[in-house]
């Protein structure tokens, strides 16, 4: 069954008529097929007419839908021959960040994401995919050992910001993250990142700063969450749909703004609908962008990474 959002409402009063119509063709000798095809018909339009005018806020709800594809079935679908490594050699694995090597269209690569959760006690296991330090020390090491080995690397984000608990503060959650944003410029192998879903704060930009980045159709990404900017300028979450609109964290403005470099299309009525599709586009969209990439000189491929973010927000 589908989850559906507040806004999907007269989506799921068809979807349910659908629903009961079928079960009661199953149940006796009615033949109500043209009755489904039009109330079908009439969920797509309204799919579509949605989908087509959503606001920054719903854009947030659908980016956070349980049902998107997160970084681990992203590699699940995209990756072959993919064995996961763990640990940060210093403290211990965090299941916020998956990670490992494999092959992506035939091309050896290392592969590194912000895990959600598909389950409850999964969601707990994985803390949200909020990482601590040692998830961003692990992917340093995965992107190291890129580096290392000439491998291409992919990241796909879906978090709304790193773990802001005492423990990872004492452990250096800060100092963590930007070592990890310090060697994602500093590699000299292609990185391209995708936006999953959630793109927040410094807990994505540490795995975001690639050569591409790359977001879904209706994924987020900014500085804070809409609720974190609403308590601090009107010291309420309240306003978390005016914070959603002027923070411009939609694909559709940060790449005017140029902050990304391409949007994925999802299949209509987003991603949580029908994953499949949706990571075969990006799997499409990664492939064109990479492809650009490999074989250019490691040096040329980090200064023009250093460059592209030095010259967001500049004065032109």
């Amino acid at each position: 069954m589908h989850q559906f959002l507040d806004f999907e409402k007269p989506i799921a009063d068809l979807e349910g008529k659908i629903e009961e119509l079928r079960h009661l063709s199953s149940d006796g000798d009615l033949n109500i097929a043209e009755e489904v095809s039009k109330l079908e018909a009439k969920v797509e339009r309204q799919l579509r007419a949605t989908y087509q005018k959503l606001s920054p806020w719903q854009k947030v709800q659908v980016a956070r839908h349980p049902g998107r594809p997160h970084a681990q079935a992203a590699i699940d679908h995209l990756i072959d021959e993919y064995v996961p490594l763990a640990g940060d050699r210093s403290f211990s694995d965090d299941p916020a960040i998956v990670g490992g090597v494999g092959r992506f269209k035939g091309r050896s690569v290392v592969v590194i994401g912000t895990e959600k959760g598909a389950t409850t006690e999964e969601r707990v296991r994985r803390n949200f995919g909020m990482a601590r330090p040692e998830g961003y020390r692990k992917a340093r090491r995965l992107m190291e050992f890129a580096d290392r080995f000439k491998m291409p690397i992919l990241t796909f984000v879906d978090t709304a910001g790193a773990y802001p608990g005492v423990d990872a503060e004492a452990r250096g959650q800060a100092e963590a993250i930007a070592r990890a944003i310090e060697t994602c410029l500093a590699v000299r192998v292609p990185l391209v990142a995708t936006i999953l879903g959630e793109g927040g704060s410094g807990g994505a930009v540490a795995l975001a700063a690639g050569n591409r980045v790359l977001m879904l159709e209706h994924a987020i990404y900014s500085v804070i969450s809409p609720e974190g900017c609403a308590s601090i300028l009107w010291r309420s979450a309240e306003h978390a749909k005016d914070a959603a609109e002027a923070l411009k964290m939609t694909a559709q403005d940060l790449e005017k703004l140029g902050v990304i470099d391409g949007i994925v299309k999802e299949p209509l009525g987003g991603a949580h609908r029908e994953p499949a599709p949706a990571l075969d586009a990006l799997g499409a969209a990664i492939d064109r962008n990479l492809s650009e990439l490999v074989g250019r000189d490691g040096g040329e491929l980090r200064a023009e990474r250093r460059d592209k973010f030095l010259a967001i927000g500049a004065a032109e």
